[in-house]
């Protein structure tokens, strides 16, 4: 069963709380001067642009995977929650917009680095692996093929780039530049061991989490927290294992729980005659592309929590 269009919730539009940010997916409202209220919306953005069309039902889906695994990998490192529920600080009439969708966060000092991790070479590090035999600076042995399983997880941080460009990918010890080595191989190592963990979790649910990207702040003591969303599909590159074989040998992308269905329609679709050239503003999403996109994100969320 598809959901109508009409409920999809593009832009929250809460008046009882002073608007902090809007990201590509979230909006933030400050709650006092030590809490955040992130609202999920159902837009989706590809290549960092911002799609028109929202998908239905898709914000619900990432909150509850985001406390699916915060839940379940708070013994690693503490997380943002507060614990606090989201409709307590908005009015009576803001309840719908929140509901399902938001979460009651600390306010931190977040860290300017983006802490992806890459256990299989797809997307960007297989175009990088094919230049250099290199991703962000680490050297990975020869022969490897698209979608190919990694000796083992490799860091490849990014820094967060402006709304509406593209975040750039950066070494190791550039990060060490901006943040300082303690706090860098900290980041790194702790990012490592989630995805390890949170990894081999999804496999028994026969999913394949090939990279991903954490965010990291300060909390006032200085306590490293883990922030923001973590493992959606908007954040990690999921695939189901069936499947998965025959597309390694064929040297094609696996299938994918992932925007990775809008973003291949995306790399088709011409305008006047052209390819898209991935800015502002984004071609037209048919509705099948949505309504396939919204059965995607359903699909993984069952998956992992059913």
């Amino acid at each position: 069963m598809t959901l109508p269009l009409s409920s999809a919730l593009h832009t929250s539009a809460l008046t009882s709380l002073p608007l902090l940010a809007r990201g590509k997916v979230r909006d933030n409202y400050a709650v006092g001067d030590d809490r955040i209220l992130m609202v999920a919306s159902d837009r989706l953005s590809a290549f960092d642009v911002i799609m028109g069309e929202p998908i239905p039902g898709k914000g619900e889906l990432l909150t509850q995977m985001a406390l699916f695994w915060f839940d379940k990998l708070g013994h690693l490192c503490p997380n943002h929650l507060t614990g606090d529920d989201p409709e307590s600080v908005v009015t009576p009439d803001e309840a719908p917009q929140v509901r399902g969708r938001s979460m009651l966060v600390q306010r931190l000092q977040p860290i300017p680095v983006e802490a992806v991790v890459r256990g299989y070479l797809a997307g960007s590090g297989w175009k990088e692996y094919q230049e250099s035999r290199a991703v962000c600076g680490v050297q990975l042995p020869e022969g490897l093929t698209n979608a190919a399983k990694l000796p083992q997880p490799i860091y490849t941080p990014a820094a967060k780039a402006a709304m509406g460009e593209h975040d750039e990918n950066i070494t190791l010890e550039r990060t060490v530049e901006m943040i300082g080595i303690e706090l860098a191989t900290k980041i790194r190592d702790l990012s490592i061991a989630i995805y390890q963990e949170a990894a081999a979790i999804a496999l028994e649910k026969g999913m394949i989490i090939a990279d991903t990207k954490f965010e990291f702040g300060l909390a006032p003591d200085g306590t490293l927290v883990l922030m923001d969303e973590v493992l959606t599909p908007d954040s990690s590159r999921y695939w189901p294992v069936e499947g998965y074989e025959s597309a390694l040998a064929a040297g094609e992308n696996p299938p994918s729980y992932d925007k990775q269905f809008v973003r291949d329609w995306l790399e088709q679709t011409q305008i006047n005659g052209k390819p898209w050239n991935k800015t502002a503003p984004a071609p037209r999403l048919p509705r099948e592309v949505v309504e396939k996109t919204a059965a995607k994100y359903r699909e993984a969320l069952e998956r992992l929590v059913g």
